[in-house]
Parts: structure tokens; sequence; C-alpha cells
């Protein structure tokens, strides 16, 4: 258990030296510069600076990493004039984390930022000396040193964007298949409350995608301007161009599960017909097929085809087998919504929307809208 558990470890610690790497230069290369351009002997700030800007900006686009590390500065430079006139103490601490807290919220930080704002308001408290006159600038010098360093850092020692963008991408993609599934579940059931719980688990995949979003344009920009990643550049113009079709098919998930709420609702016309499920079962293993195929360029694009035009085809059968199904708003409303679903996955491995459209109707013998 022990040595399994190392191994584990091992493992994690191999796939994270990079930003233990780029902290300890970044730390390293602010204190000797802030020796060196400020005279300061011993400069607290400039290694402290220089984390967290570095942790604000690893992964971020230029513009972003920019505008943050400059908030570092600009944010020293207030706390310490609020330092100088409100003095040090319990209550000045207790204001001190609130206010920092709250600025590090208000720039988007997560959770991980928000509580190194609280360490940070902290340190700078605890090694404040208040200036002999006028406006203490040394510390803000030295953020702005910090900062400079921790994008200098970030530059010379980008992140992998691969990796960066795989990380985004997973959950978005594990998250909908699993959503698919849970959709078929309570279609097989009849089960109102769980189709319910699986339209909740769409909406909450929202999010994520714009996450996603984000991590390709800073992966992209990362391997266009970092010489060291720039092999990196064909996987991510492929997550680029997929990345808006990953939108549509995160909307296509809700909008199924929505449908599907007024298929199982008490007092639905007919019983669910069993290709309806395994129709959405389908379009579950699409969208894993898609995460492979974008995950590893090499990995053929057919599979996913296969599966959707599969998935479509077999909604389209389930109308001809049960004409009395013609009159079913509930379930036409799910057919259609699946043959969405199936052109958007398609079009996810770079094929057009008109060819995709072409493709659904030679699956589904239905002309395309």
């Amino acid at each position: 258990m022990v040595l399994q558990r190392l191994r584990s470890g091992g493992r994690r610690l191999k796939s994270g030296w990079l930003p233990i790497l780029q902290t300890a230069v970044a730390a390293c290369v602010a204190w000797f510069l802030a020796v060196l351009l400020l005279g300061i002997d011993r400069p607290t700030f400039a290694p402290i600076a220089a984390v967290i800007a570095l942790g604000l900006a690893v992964g971020e686009r230029t513009r972003r990493a920019i505008e943050l590390t400059l908030a570092v500065a600009i944010g020293v430079a207030m706390a310490d004039l609020l330092l100088s006139v409100v003095g040090v103490g319990a209550l000045q601490a207790g204001l001190f984390v609130v206010l920092a807290m709250a600025v590090a919220v208000v720039l988007g930080g997560g959770d991980l930022g928000v509580k190194e704002a609280a360490i940070s308001a902290m340190i700078m408290m605890f090694t404040f000396q208040p200036p002999a006159a006028g406006f203490p600038i040394d510390r803000f010098l030295e953020a702005l040193i910090g900062g400079g360093t921790a994008l200098l850092i970030n530059a010379l020692l980008p992140v992998n964007p691969e990796r960066m963008v795989e990380e985004a991408a997973f959950p978005v993609f594990a998250e909908s298949a699993a959503v698919l599934e849970e959709v078929a579940a309570a279609l097989d059931d009849g089960d109102a409350g769980r189709a319910q719980r699986a339209y909740v688990k769409a909406r909450e995949i929202d999010a994520r995608v714009a996450g996603l979003k984000e991590a390709v344009t800073a992966g992209r920009e990362t391997a266009r301007l970092a010489p060291a990643r720039r092999k990196s550049l064909g996987h991510m113009d492929l997550y680029t161009g997929a990345a808006d079709q990953i939108d549509l098919t995160v909307r296509d998930v809700r909008a199924l599960a929505r449908a599907a709420l007024s298929v199982v609702q008490p007092g639905a016309e007919d019983p669910v017909p069993e290709r309806l499920p395994a129709a959405i079962r389908g379009l579950a293993g699409a969208t894993e097929a898609l995460a492979a195929y974008l995950q590893a360029p090499g990995h053929p694009p057919d599979e996913t085809r296969r599966l959707a035009l599969e998935a479509a085809g077999e909604a389209s059968t389930l109308l001809e087998e049960h004409e009395d199904l013609a009159s079913n708003l509930g379930v036409n409303a799910l057919v259609d919504q699946i043959h969405s679903s199936a052109v958007d996955l398609i079009g996810g491995t770079g094929v057009d929307r008109a060819e995709a459209l072409q493709a659904l109707e030679e699956a589904t013998g239905r002309a395309s809208w």
C-alpha cells in the first residue's frame, strides 16, 4: 500500500515538475534582480510577488497575464499605503484579509488564488516597515520586478499547452457522456426525477466549456509564441477548430435532457420505445470517440462519425416502425435533437456543416434542415 502511494506520488511529481521549476527559478531571479536594481540587501516581496504572479499568469493569455501581474503590483502599492495609514493590529489583519480576498474574487481568481491573496496579505502585514517619510515605494518596485520576472519565466519555461487543454477538455466530454447515459437510463425506466437530475447536470457543464475555450486560446498562443512548444501548434489548431462544435454539442446535451423530461413526465402519452434510449447511448459513445480523436490526432475520426450516424439512424427507424408516434410531439422533438447532436458531433471532427447534413440525410433517409 505504501509502495503504491509512493509510486503514485512519483508519477504526479514527474508530471508536475515544470510548475515547481518555474516557481523556484522565478523566486531566485526576482531576488537577484531586486538586489541588483534596487540595492536591497534582503528583498522580501520581489520573490513573493514573482510566485504570486506566476501562479496567476500560468496558462493565461499574454495580455491577461500582464493585467494580472500589474494588478499584483498595484495591489501591493495600495496595501502598503493602507498599512501606513491604519497601522498593524488584529482588526487591521482581519480587514486586510477581507479586502485582499474580495479583490481576488473580483479579478476572477479561483479558490486557490483567493486563498493565496489572503496569505499574501498576512505576509505583507508581518513584513511591513513604516517608511521614514513619503509614499512606501520599495515594495511596489519589488512587485513590478517580481511580476516581470514571472512573465519572463512563463515565456521561457512555458506550460505544456496540450496537457493544459486536455485537462480542461476531459471533464467536458466525460460529463456530457455521463449525462447522455443518465438520460437514456431515465427513458428506460420512465423516471422523471432521474431525467430532471440529468438536466441539472447538463446545465452545469456550460461553465466548463468557457474554461475549455480559455485554455484552447491560451494553449494556442503558448504554442505559437514559445519555440519550445511550437510542435504543439498543430494539435492546438485542431482543438481551436473544434471548440465551437464542442460548445454546440454541450448545448445539444442540455436540449436532449430537456426534451427527455417531456417524454417521461407523469401522464406521458406512450411508453418510451427501446430505440430511443439506445440512440442516446450511441451519442454518448460518439462523444467519447470525439474526445479520443481530439486527444490523439492520429486516432481516426471515423468512429465518431459512425456512432453519431448510427444514433441518428436508430432514432429515424423508431419513427418508421411506430407510425403512431408521428403525433407525439415529445418523441419527435427528441428525435430531431438526436439528429442535431449527430451533426454537431460530426462537425467536431472537422467536417463542414453541409457535408455533415448530407451524411445525416443519407443515414436517415430524411431531408436535412
